[in-house]
């Protein structure tokens, strides 16, 4: 499992205004869209990786680190966590790095408008209420929650894990009878994983399955 966090009382405040804004002013258009699909892997990255990835936010979470945050599968915060996706405060549209794709499916959509339309702060109380943060938490055991769920998940059937983040992707692009059939496929290959045959076996033992991913 993958976790990310702040290194210090901070998640991440974006780019840096004179190190990366500065320098994109002075980019002709093949440059500035080169930098901008740069920045969109990333994401596409995050998505594509076989492991959930829980994000232990806290303190300020803002532009490009409120789109790390966002691509997270689970993001764990604290009281004072300030989310902004802060594109329009420096004159640039709302929709970076797959943020009109990714947060109106975890917040819903007039939420996301207007978060994307104001570049205000979420504070963390708004942001569990929205469903942003699946959970708050004391800043002080803030990371020591994040690592404490990614080892419980990292207990469990890794390569099923997998399957579900692969699912929850491509199923945004289904309708219901295709995401229905994607899932009988998907769960049949994992029924003839080794997992699968050692929780059977030690659920008839009543014992606890110990998983090793394949």
């Amino acid at each position: 499992m993958v976790v990310i966090a702040g290194a210090g009382e901070n998640f991440c405040s974006g780019g840096d205004v004179h190190d990366i804004i500065g320098p994109l002013t002075k980019l002709d258009m093949p440059g500035l869209l080169a930098f901008t699909r740069m920045t969109g892997d990333l994401v596409k990255a995050m998505r594509a990786c076989p492991q959930p990835i829980v994000a232990a936010i806290d303190g300020i979470c803002a532009g490009a680190g409120a789109m790390l945050a966002l691509a997270s599968d689970i993001r764990l915060g604290t009281a004072r966590s300030k989310t902004a996706f802060l594109f329009t405060r420096v004159g640039l549209a709302g929709c970076d790095m797959g943020a009109c794709a990714l947060l109106p499916r975890v917040i819903g959509q007039g939420r996301a408008a207007e978060l994307l339309y104001t570049g205000r702060s979420m504070g963390g109380v708004e942001g569990e209420r929205w469903g942003f943060f699946n959970s708050l938490h004391e800043a002080p055991d803030l990371q020591a929650q994040a690592l404490a769920l990614a080892a419980g998940l990292a207990a469990g059937p890794t390569f099923a894990h997998g399957m579900t983040k692969k699912m929850l992707q491509q199923e945004w692009n289904m309708g219901i009878d295709e995401a229905i059939e994607a899932e009988a496929q998907a769960q049949a290959i994992c029924m003839a994983t080794n997992d699968f045959h050692r929780a059977y076996h030690a659920f008839v033992a009543k014992d606890k399955p110990q998983f090793e991913g394949d």
